[in-house]
Formats: C-alpha cells, sequence, structure tokens
C-alpha cells in the first residue's frame, strides 16, 4: 500500500519506519530541510531504540523515502498520516496549526480519493477542524473530491516506541466512514495477526481517549508522589506501598513509582491541554489541577532535600547528578526534572557536574549557559569532587553501582536517591548516607527494588 507520513520527527518518523517494515511504500514528508537530508543519509535525528536499523533497512529496500516536495507526497499515497507537533499554546490549548497546515496542503494537491489520519495528539473536534480546512481547499480550488477524515492517536512509549507500535496492546481509530476504515483496517491488520486489537468508535471518543490514557497515567503518578512525601512524615516505606498496592489487579503495577515528577513531551502538555478543554467547556477538572500542581512541586523535591542537609546556601558545594533526559532510553528533554533539579542547584550556587548515557548533547543545548554546570564523560568523572550525588533518571547502568567508589570518591558522601532505586540500608552498609523519596525511616534492608 502506498502511505504517506506528514511530519518526519518523533510521532511521524516511528509511524513511517514500522509500516515500511510491513512491506508498504511509504514516503516522510517534512518541511526542514535539513532533518530531511539527514534521513536520507541514514542519520536518526532522535534516540529510539531499534529505529536506526528499520530505517536504513526499508530506505535500502526503496520502501521508506524522506522529501521535502509536498505536491509529491500528497500525490503518493491514498492514506495520509498528520504526524506532526502540536506544542502548547500560552493558554495552555494544543497549538493545531502545523496540524491545519498540512491539512491544507493536502487539500491543495490531492487529485483523488484521500483517508486523512489525524495521528498527531489533538483535542476533541480536531478531525472537524481538518475536514473543514480541505472542503474550502477543494471549493478554492473549484474541484470536488471524496476525502475521509479520521482519528487514529499514537500511543508510543519513548524509549520503547517501535515496540509499541510493531506490537500494539490496542489500536484506536475512530471512524464514521466505511471505505475509510476498511482501509485502515488493511494498513493494520499485519500488526495483529494473532488477535483482532482495533477498536473502531467515533470520531471524537478517538481524540479524547488519547488524552484520557495520559491523563490518567499523570495522575497515578502525581498520586503516589503525595503519598510518598506522606510516607516521609509517617515513617512508612513507599516501596512496600507500591507492591501491596500494586498487587491489587483492580490497581495494577503500572505508573505507581514514586519519583521526580513526570516530564517530557506527552504528559504535561496533554494534561494541560486537557484541563484547558475543560475550561472552555465550563467544566473545571479540579483532578487534574491536583495532578498539575503535584507535580510541579514534586520536582523541587529533591533539592528541597539537598538544602535540608546542606544548607540554601550552597556555594562551595558540587553536585554529580546522574541522569538528564526526562526517562531512560531517550535524549528528550523536554520537561524533564533534571532542569528543575539542576536550575536550583546552580541558583543557590553549587556547581554541578552531570552524566547522562544518551541526552549529554541534547543537554547541552537545553542547558547551555547554566552558571556552574559542567558534563562528565561517566558516571566516576562526574561523582570526582562532588559533595554528593543526585540520581535523577532511572537508566539501567545506575541500577547497581560501584558503592565502595561512590563512598572513596564522593568527599562526604551522600546519595539522594530521586528514583528510588536502591536499598536504604544496603547503601548505608558501605558508610553512606541515603535520602530517597518516600523511604521513611524505617526502610529495612529487605526493602524492595525497582522492577526491569
Amino acid at each position: 500500500m502506498k502511505i504517506t507520513v506528514v511530519g518526519a520527527g518523533y510521532v511521524g518518523l516511528v509511524t513511517g519506519a514500522c509500516l515500511s517494515e510491513m512491506g508498504n511504500h511509504v514516503i516522510c514528508l517534512d518541511v526542514d530541510a535539513r532533518k530531511i537530508e539527514m534521513l536520507q543519509r541514514g542519520e536518526i535525528p532522535i534516540h529510539e531504540p531499534g529505529l536506526d536499523a528499520i530505517v536504513r533497512r526499508n530506505a535500502a529496500a526503496g520502501r521508506l523515502q524522506f522529501t521535502t516536495d509536498v505536491a509529491a507526497a500528497v500525490g503518493h499515497g491514498t492514506i495520509q498520516f498528520i504526524g506532526v507537533g502540536t506544542p502548547p499554546d500560552e493558554d495552555g490549548s494544543a497549538d493545531l496549526k502545523y496540524v491545519l497546515a498540512a491539512a491544507r496542503n493536502i487539500g491543495r494537491h490531492m487529485t483523488d480519493y484521500k483517508v486523512i489520519v489525524d495521528k498527531s495528539t489533538v483535542p476533541v473536534g480536531t478531525a472537524d477542524k481538518v475536514r473543514e480546512v480541505i472542503r474550502e481547499t477543494l471549493a478554492e480550488r473549484g474541484v470536488a473530491l471524496d476525502y475521509a477524515v479520521v482519528s487514529n492517536p499514537e500511543f508510543l512509549k519513548e524509549g520503547a516506541a517501535v515496540d509499541d507500535f510493531m506490537r500494539p496492546d490496542r489500536i484506536i481509530l475512530g471512524s464514521e466512514d466505511e471505505r475509510a476504515t476498511w482501509l485502515m483496517r488493511a494498513v493494520y491488520s499485519p500488526f495483529m495477526r494473532n488477535h483482532d486489537r482495533l477498536i473502531v468508535m467515533d470520531v471524537r471518543s478517538a481524540e479524547f481517549t488519547k488524552y484520557a490514557a495520559n491523563a490518567m497515567l499523570a495522575t497515578r503518578i502525581s498520586f503516589m508522589n503525595e503519598l510518598a512525601l506522606l510516607a516521609d512524615r509517617v515513617g512508612a516505606d513507599i516501596e512496600w506501598v507500591r507492591r501491596g498496592i500494586g498487587s491489587d489487579p483492580r490497581i495494577g503495577s503500572h505508573f505507581l513509582y514514586a519519583g521526580t515528577g513526570y516530564g517530557g513531551s506527552c504528559f504535561p502538555k496533554d494534561v494541560k491541554a486537557l484541563i484547558r478543554t475543560g475550561d472552555e467547556q465550563g467544566l473545571r477538572l479540579g483532578v487534574l489541577h491536583a495532578v498539575e500542581d503535584a507535580n510541579d512541586r514534586q520536582k523541587h523535591v529533591l533539592v528541597e532535600r539537598v538544602v535540608a542537609r546542606f544548607g540554601d546556601n550552597l556555594a562551595g558545594r558540587t553536585f554529580a547528578v546522574w541522569g538528564l533526559a526526562f526517562k531512560p532510553n531517550t535524549d528528550d528533554m523536554r520537561e524533564a526534572p533534571s532542569r528543575v533539579v539542576i536550575a536550583e542547584l546552580s541558583r543557590r550556587g553549587a556547581a554541578i557536574q552531570a552524566y547522562d548515557p544518551v541526552a549529554a548533547d541534547e543537554a547541552r543545548r537545553t542547558l547551555e549557559g547554566t552558571p556552574g554546570l559542567r558534563f562528565a564523560a561517566n558516571q566516576t568523572e562526574a561523582l570526582t569532587g562532588a559533595d554528593a550525588l543526585l540520581i535523577v533518571t532511572e537508566w539501567k547502568e545506575f541500577r547497581n553501582p560501584d558503592f565502595p567508589t561512590i563512598a572513596a570518591t564522593l568527599r562526604q558522601p551522600v546519595v539522594f536517591d530521586g528514583r528510588n532505586l536502591y536499598d536504604p540500608e544496603l547503601v548505608r552498609s558501605f558508610g553512606i548516607e541515603y535520602v530517597g523519596i518516600g523511604r521513611g525511616s524505617r526502610a529495612s534492608a529487605s526493602s524492595p527494588q525497582k522492577a526491569s
């Protein structure tokens, strides 16, 4: 099948690459000529495990192409996926200018039936706007062509996006057009040979489902972070609490880890957009306001604990920071808790020696000009000369470090474990002071460890 994907960013590139892996002939369109030139050279502009091999394999086979030629891209695919960015506007609403620009270009250049697929995360009612923009553009051209607009939101986790696309647990399709539904089922049939995972619903419900899913996950994280703060007050260990409630099948074990707050391109933006949608409808979404407030507060908790230990004036102090990306297996620094942690340490006069196995280059761009910040080439270099270590991102290589080296290298060994990676008593057995998130004062040597 011939498919066009508009947007060669995170969503668009993963979508295009994975669709080409199943034998489709895919053209990825982007207005960023530099990005397209990189992709044509086989260079991948984002870090996503497994994506580079799929892109190169299918580009070499001629099934995956990259272009800035709008007319050629629109002419190519019967199915036109729109996977462009929807950044938050100043009022928190999703900015649809790139989505509507893509729709307008499709309307300008289409010459036959098209299925326009909203793959980007967009507010309820966006498909209606896309449909209207195309109708108006066709009217300006004085032509009458059939087309359908459907919603097919992505549910890709950064760091596991390829696997999520290739082995989906569900595929949401909002469609009220029988022909479009049939074509979309054909597109996704190779991804669900063992079980039909396609859930077809009306378009607005599909658009709403994406926001509802991310808001639910963000709610679980903020809820556990608030419980962690209370656990510290009452002397409970949030890791045992997590295991206790997670064993209840009505609750489940996912997204129950306390830490330094959520970040990235999805949860913060989507919670804000859903709050804004509620405001537009005259409905205050109190739970989501609380979720957002709790997350903003949680990003400051680790530094508050540093201040409680070392004082508010951190001039002359040096801190090692392990982990900069908002989560493991990505280089994404958007809304990353590390940005708040580093800014607060720097504001108090501290020097920061930061290390991340993947996100260092992106962090240099994001944190450029931060006083007192330098980047280390490895974990040990970050520790050298530091007063204490802060764990901000739970990369696997941080899970079982050389504690004797940490104890010997830090000036006065203290570990602020922002992701609860370690058994407090194990760390203390090496002569290292341990401060976690919600670990209370009664965490025992048999404290549960974070699952892989």
